[in-house]
């Protein structure tokens, strides 16, 4: 009971936030700022402390550098300063170790100094169960991590990048004492990025180099403007070790792209990535070997070994060379410092911008199902609280108003994107989206990733095209005190006054999408570009309205829309407001003229609809008029799905001859074919589908459509019809209209629902 008591009370020591969304369970280190935002923590996880600065840097994507205690608790030289070279270049430090039993991530210089006057004990992989299980009992001891103790930390915590000095490795004679470092079997199965300067001198330099080749273990040189057949393995206190490397880098960039690489291909070991003591502090191996050999030569003869090895043999190749070991020794480390925050920088950059960095360095995307071109934006929700009064039901103008205000993540194409996502994870869902370099900007890309949706492809702008806007998209709704929209407004400039589609072909090729969902905030040359691009890959079109005014620009003038059989547009779902817009734009702009349209349209007009289409104008009390409009959008759009709100929705359907439903005797009274055959349209499906129910419990109306859309788009693409799907994906929209939030966490309940509905 005393051990459970402990680990309750240091568990309870942690953020809550942190475990709240899961930051303690997951481990999954893939590419998006979800997968370090969210690291594993197994295990160990449940009692990690992670300091504030460095939890806040891993969440918004700024670069961490870890670093590992010893070089206080245990360290020759002092105070290396290393802490302020990764902040003056842009990082953010992560000293690891044991605080008093705990692991801890983000050591703060009082908590170190602690560790130091307490006598920390040099804690390696082999150690950390010992030193944490006693702080379970209550014995509070420090533990200053070496390299491999260090590398579990980091990864735990979610921090990619680790800067040191020299590596342990094999040592010389280890054929008979097996002396071989834990850093080096910890690299072969740890996946974080080790900058150091080779490995340290006094040990067997081929030897090391031949047991990391056996571990699966990438190492690679930087080339430091020299070079590659100039650039040997570093020799720690020299440049050059004389053994050939591996690999060679160019610069921090390249390594960046080794890491993300790495990451992509789930290869789960280390790199070392070794930075060559700055030329001025180098010492040839020529006067170091003679020196090494007499401090190895000592250290065999006092019969020192394990742990105490090294430290022997520093300081003794310290005297020796009558203190220049300890100028390059403290020169590298400084070094690598500043190297390991340019990587980790450039890293961010990457996963960042993430369309920008798959074409510089052609990193594959895997296959998605369903990608999603659309709206993310920062979303404040403003509710009338005033309805006290009597028929007070919307806010009064001129004047201000009683409310309830909140804000969250929002954009109807993330809301589609999370509401697939949510009722069938395995679909596969990629959001392709883009965001200001902003802290809205972090701070969606951060909550996207919590969610455990792919960031891959939103994209951060930080410079404009021309005239274009990089703020993160805002969107401010108002509703009334029946829940439903009153006044909205919307900043969604960046998607409108920005060219996006430079890289669209390369994401759609990869990806593979059998359904691409483009929402209505790009600008209209950029919606018709990307149906194209989906079109050539044989992927089908979602086209989602967004609001009255946007969704007339599928239909701007010039767009060149393709009709039916070979339609851009293969589905919408509007709802009435945008259904008659849409029809307004269509007319406006010539489309209904064309001749492609006309030939389709004088087809539909032979069928026997107009009886069809009064009865459910009168039963349902709606305007025949729009059921025409429905109608003649149909061969731009050939499945329209108008929703009516509490109303219930309307499917419109243009068939081919192949179409099963003409012969469907199920559907076959919702189902008119013309009296005359036409070489494209076999008939035309038309049918009201009620309410799932008559909801009293309305929370939000915010997000219902588009986790509509999410669910619809979700079956559909695990190969299920829309007539079999339309009510599961009212009652997604239902279960969001019953929370506050834009798209309801509960929709994975409807996912056995929606797979057998999916496979009839």
């Amino acid at each position: 009971m005393a051990i459970l008591s402990r680990v309750a009370e240091v568990s309870n020591a942690l953020p809550r936030h942190l475990v709240k969304r899961g930051f303690l369970q997951q481990r999954n280190f893939t590419l998006s700022a979800r997968q370090y935002s969210q690291a594993s923590l197994r295990g160990l996880g449940s009692v990690l402390r992670v300091s504030e600065e460095v939890r806040d840097a891993i969440a918004t994507n700024k670069p961490v550098v870890a670093l590992e205690s010893t070089i206080y608790t245990h360290g020759a030289i002092g105070d290396l300063g290393v802490e302020d070279i990764v902040r003056r270049n842009g990082g953010v430090p992560a000293v690891c170790g044991i605080l008093a039993g705990v692991p801890t991530v983000g050591l703060l210089p009082h908590e170190i100094d602690r560790m130091i006057e307490e006598k920390a004990h040099k804690v390696s992989r082999k150690d950390i169960a010992s030193i944490v299980g006693k702080g379970f009992l209550g014995i509070k001891e420090h533990g200053g991590t070496t390299i491999s103790g260090t590398m579990i930390l980091a990864q735990l915590a979610g921090i990619r990048v680790f800067a040191t000095g020299g590596l342990g490795g094999v040592h010389r004679g280890a054929e008979d004492s097996m002396d071989i470092s834990a850093d080096l079997t910890e690299l072969g199965r740890t996946r974080v990025a080790v900058v150091a300067s080779g490995s340290k001198g006094f040990l067997d330099i081929k030897r090391t180099l031949e047991f990391l080749e056996t571990q699966g273990v990438t190492v690679s040189t930087f080339l430091c403007g020299r070079s590659p057949d100039q650039v040997t393995f570093p020799g720690f206190w020299a440049t050059n070790s004389g053994y050939k490397t591996p690999h060679t880098m160019k610069d921090e960039e390249t390594a960046a792209a080794l890491i993300l690489a790495q990451e992509r291909m789930q290869i789960e070991t280390g790199l070392l990535l070794a930075n060559p003591v700055p030329d001025e502090y180098s010492i040839p191996t020529s006067e170091t070997d003679a020196i090494v050999e007499q401090a190895v030569a000592e250290s065999h003869e006092k019969g020192i070994s394990g742990n105490q090895n090294s430290p022997f043999i520093l300081q003794r190749i310290k005297e020796l060379s009558q203190g220049r070991s300890v100028t390059a020794n403290l020169a590298l480390v400084q070094s690598n410092a500043e190297c390991a925050t340019k990587v980790a920088a450039h890293l961010c950059r990457m996963l960042a911008r993430g369309n920008d960095a798959r074409t510089t360095f052609c990193i594959p995307l895997s296959q998605a199902d369903i990608l999603v071109a659309g709206s993310v934006a920062l979303d404040l929700h403003c509710d009338y609280a005033g309805a006290g009064k009597e028929h007070a039901l919307q806010p009064s103008l001129y004047t201000s108003n009683p409310g309830h205000i909140s804000q969250c993540i929002g954009g109807v194409g993330r809301n589609v994107a999370l509401a697939a996502h949510r009722v069938n994870p395995g679909a596969g869902v990629r959001l392709l989206s883009v965001v200001g370099d902003d802290m809205a900007g972090n701070s969606i890309i951060s909550s996207l990733a919590s969610l455990g949706m792919d960031v891959s492809c939103v994209d951060k702008f930080d410079k404009p095209s021309s005239g274009g806007v990089t703020r993160t998209a805002e969107y401010i709704a108002v509703n009334g005190a029946d829940k439903n929209l009153f006044l909205a407004l919307a900043d969604m400039h960046i998607f409108d006054s920005n060219t996006h589609s430079k890289g669209w072909g390369r994401i759609v090729a990869q990806s593979q999408p059998k359904w691409l969902v483009v929402d209505a905030n790009w600008n209209s040359s950029d919606i018709i570009d990307m149906t194209k691009i989906a079109k050539s890959y044989n992927a089908r079109v979602a086209f989602e309205p967004v609001s009255q005014i946007k969704s007339e620009r599928l239909f701007d003038e010039g767009n060149g829309l393709q009709t039916f059989p070979q339609s851009s547009v293969d589905l919408s779902t509007p709802n009435e407001y945008e259904l008659g817009s849409m029809h307004q734009a269509a007319k406006k702009n010539g489309h209904f003229g064309r001749r492609q349209w006309s030939s389709i349209h004088a087809a539909i007009r032979t069928l026997d609809l107009e009886n069809h289409l009064s009865a459910v104008a009168s039963e349902h009390q709606f305007d025949v008029a729009a059921l025409h409009q429905i109608i003649e959008l149909l061969p731009f759009i050939p499945n329209l799905i108008t929703k009516l709100g509490s109303r219930g929705v309307i499917v419109a359907q243009l068939l081919s001859h192949d179409d099963p439903k003409l012969v469907d005797q199920a559907e076959g009274q919702y189902v008119f074919q013309p009296s005359s055959k036409h070489h494209d349209i076999g008939g035309v499906l038309f049918k009201f589908y009620p309410p799932m129910e008559n909801v009293d419990d309305v929370v939000s109306v915010n997000g219902a459509g588009d986790t509509f859309l999410g669910v619809l788009v979700a079956g559909l693409a695990c190969g299920g019809k829309i007539e079999n799907l339309v009510d599961i994906a009212q009652r997604g929209a239902i279960m969001t209209i019953r929370t506050s939030e834009s798209v309801s966490p509960l929709l994975s309940s409807l996912r056995s629902d929606l797979l057998r509905a999916a496979s009839k």
